[in-house]
């Protein structure tokens, strides 16, 4: 009886043994161990420290995880390049539009828990949305309002079709008159969902469907959450997202312990680097430490770490787990990771878009390195990731520069991450 019992457990344990590999947590590991050359990452190596060195970056962390492990994880630069602080690891940074990516998901959450369809109109839970309005430019200047076509739906705003900007489209007056235009949200004093709620009021800037218009969605697309969870935004995301995957660093407002891990925000303009004003607004340092603390932006209010975000993306990259915790079903990150456009014109050559992500289509149309199928996306603090399924790859880039002219950074970093494959 003992002996079918010891053979009982090994079965089991055979059994889950994929299961466990699969949801480990993220480990450093040698990169040859992976199928990555050493050798070869001194480029990377060389080239982001001639960036620090030539005064064209102030800093940054570069995360790579293959098939779960990671073997490269490297700080380069300051953090304050004032008080010559070197950067970190564990870094924390004002990752601005990838907060989108994590909204997208908690969305699909409640779909899966059958609260929501995401072909639903969004006014089925913010009534203000069933009917709107969209800002018609006339050739001879001005525009005229006229009614939206149709409801606009959840998966409008996840693929960003729903035809609403950041507030500069042709009734930019109207918006700029409402206080609503731009990313920002940290110094508002106001509830998102009241923002939200003055914001269906104003004409948008196309017809639901009918082209890839980036801006608001993804911030409707929290205050949805709000309504659908009955919980405010930042403790939705806490409890079903962040704490499941071990994210202890993300947080829209940074606690206090944690504010000498903050990295600052420079400008470059032309050469030359120059500290962020403090606040500032969308140039600045922000009101993440100091401020209001009260409007929580799905669209760009977040800040994390390089790991953290890794292990959010790795948790896509596994089919909706990661560690032992289920956050979606692989089914709906299968559906999260196609492109949705169809006919509608997305202006970027060899890539669509899917919910919440931009997807590879066309390698020779885009004409970098990487797979058919990677998804990613960025920030506008100059932050930048994608996964690479095919590769099993996971690639997160964190720096703090806004704006960011004349950087070819981000381009680089894939051109070299992709010849160290072996």
């Amino acid at each position: 009886m003992k002996h079918m019992h010891s053979h009982f457990l090994l079965l089991t344990f055979l059994i889950t043994l994929p299961t466990l590999i699969s949801g480990q947590a993220l480990q450093q590991v040698v990169p040859e161990s992976v199928g990555i050359s050493s050798g070869r990452l001194a480029h990377l190596d060389r080239t982001f420290q001639d960036y620090v060195d030539n005064g064209q970056l102030p800093g940054a962390v570069v995360l790579v995880a293959r098939n779960g492990q990671v073997p490269y994880f490297k700080a380069f630069g300051q953090r304050d390049m004032e008080t010559g602080e070197s950067m970190p690891k564990d870094a924390i940074f004002r990752i601005a539009s990838q907060t989108k990516a994590i909204v997208s998901v908690g969305v699909m959450m409640l779909q899966e828990e059958g609260r929501l369809l995401i072909g639903d109109p969004v006014g089925k839970y913010l009534p203000e949305y069933m009917e709107t309005t969209v800002a018609v430019a006339k050739e001879e200047g001005g525009y005229e309002v006229v009614k939206a076509e149709r409801p606009i739906t959840i998966r409008d705003l996840l693929t960003h079709t729903a035809g609403i900007g950041y507030g500069y489209g042709p009734a930019k007056e109207a918006w700029e008159a409402a206080g609503i235009q731009g990313w920002y949200f940290a110094d508002r004093e106001e509830p998102v969902r009241e923002t939200i709620r003055r914001m269906a009021g104003l004409p948008f800037d196309a017809q639901p469907g009918e082209r890839f218009v980036y801006g608001y969605n993804t911030d409707i697309l929290g205050v949805l959450i709000e309504v659908v969870s009955g919980q405010p935004l930042d403790a939705f995301l806490t409890t079903r997202i962040f704490e499941p995957l071990g994210m202890e660093d993300t947080h829209f407002y940074l606690p206090e312990e944690k504010v000498s891990r903050l990295a600052t925000v420079y400008s470059k303009e032309a050469d030359n680097l120059e500290r962020a004003p403090t606040p500032g607004h969308m140039r600045g340092q922000g009101h993440y430490v100091e401020g209001p603390r009260t409007s929580f932006s799905g669209g760009a209010g977040l800040l994390s770490t390089a790991m953290d975000y890794a292990r959010f993306l790795q948790m896509m990259f596994n089919g909706g787990t990661y560690n032992g915790q289920r956050i979606l079903s692989r089914k709906s990150v299968d559906l999260m990771t196609v492109d949705h456009m169809r006919d509608i014109p997305y202006g970027r050559d060899g890539q669509g878009f899917g919910l919440g992500f931009t997807v590879a289509t066309d390698l020779g149309a885009r004409g970098t390195l990487g797979s058919v199928g990677d998804y990613g996306w960025g920030g506008a603090y100059h932050s930048h990731y994608w996964v690479d399924p095919v590769e099993e790859l996971v690639v997160v880039y964190f720096t703090q520069v806004i704006p960011a002219r004349g950087l070819d950074d981000h381009a680089k970093l894939r051109a070299l991450v992709y010849q160290a494959l072996e």
